[in-house]
């Protein structure tokens, strides 16, 4: 014999079942939570952040550019080391590098540059990279930056009302940073992302680790509170950081503002050789109103 229920009895049958699978869901989500948050305690994030490399691989007189070895120090007592490459003009490029290698790694970028822009250069390598002391962190880097800007209007030959701060990927985030604390002529982010939660979103999607992570990097809070002309370079084909970060970013970003598509189908790193005409136009441009 099949035992009928009333429609309450159904009912009742159902929440309890329901309430059941809804209870076991839950002690296993709090399992996942509790192994996240132990993960996140534990999670050795520099080694997924920072990828430096000691060595040289060569310098700039290798292409021929005639520069000069700068030694400098941060305000907590870690020695950097930089490249002094001066130009044609007086205007100086202070190059934030990413999150890989050295200022060796990029040598035939910064000849590129030199020649096409005539700018003078000043690169470094932040503390843990290249032959700078230290270990790389959100706030050293921070230092780092603030300490190779004091540098920079200092050095013979520059002018200290006429420096351009370059950030690319990580060094974008650099870049940012320095550019909400100090005074700059204008500030050029190429390859930018909105933060390291948001790439951690989308290296692991379906794990939350973005609440669990201390480094932030987070340049989509701080751009609302830029006060220099801006001009974001991004490639629609890059394959590290999505595009649409470096779009969301430039609406964020307050007046004067330009964007450009890196066109050629170029990468995260190779769009000063994929970029074609438009993408040295575009930076050409952008220097030139800055004298306007």
């Amino acid at each position: 014999m099949v035992a009928r229920s009333t429609p309450g009895q159904a009912d009742a049958g159902r929440a309890a079942s329901s309430g059941g699978g809804l209870g076991r869901l839950g002690a296993a989500l709090a399992v996942v939570l509790a192994v996240l948050v132990g993960i996140g305690l534990m999670l050795p994030e520099d080694q997924f952040i920072y990828f430096p490399s000691r060595a040289l691989v060569g310098t700039p007189s290798n292409l021929g550019l005639a520069y000069r070895d700068v030694w400098f120090e941060t305000d907590d007592g870690v020695a950097l080391h930089g490249w002094w490459v001066p130009g044609r003009t007086d205007l100086t490029w202070l190059w934030l590098h990413g999150n890989a290698g050295n200022i060796g790694h990029r040598l035939e970028n910064i000849a590129v540059l030199h020649e096409r822009l005539g700018v003078s250069v000043f690169i470094f390598d932040y503390r843990g990279y290249g032959q700078s002391g230290g270990r790389p962190s959100e706030a050293g880097l921070y230092r780092d930056a603030a300490a190779a800007l004091a540098q920079v209007r200092g050095l013979p030959g520059a002018n200290p009302e006429r420096v351009v701060l370059f950030g690319r990927s990580l060094g974008a985030a650099v870049a940012v940073e320095l550019a909400t604390r100090e005074p700059v002529h204008g500030l050029i982010l190429e390859s930018p992302f909105t933060s390291v939660r948001a790439m951690a979103h989308v290296a692991f999607p379906y794990v939350p680790l973005g609440p669990f992570l201390r480094t932030r990097f987070d340049s989509l809070a701080k751009v609302p509170g830029l006060r220099v002309p801006l001009l974001i370079l991004h490639s629609p084909t890059d394959e590290v950081v999505p595009y649409a970060q470096g779009e969301e970013l430039f609406a964020a970003a307050p007046e004067p503002k330009r964007f450009h598509a890196i066109g050629g189908g170029a990468g995260h790193n190779d769009s000063y050789l994929r970029g074609g005409e438009a993408y040295w136009q575009a930076l050409g441009d952008f220097l030139a109103s800055l004298e306007r």
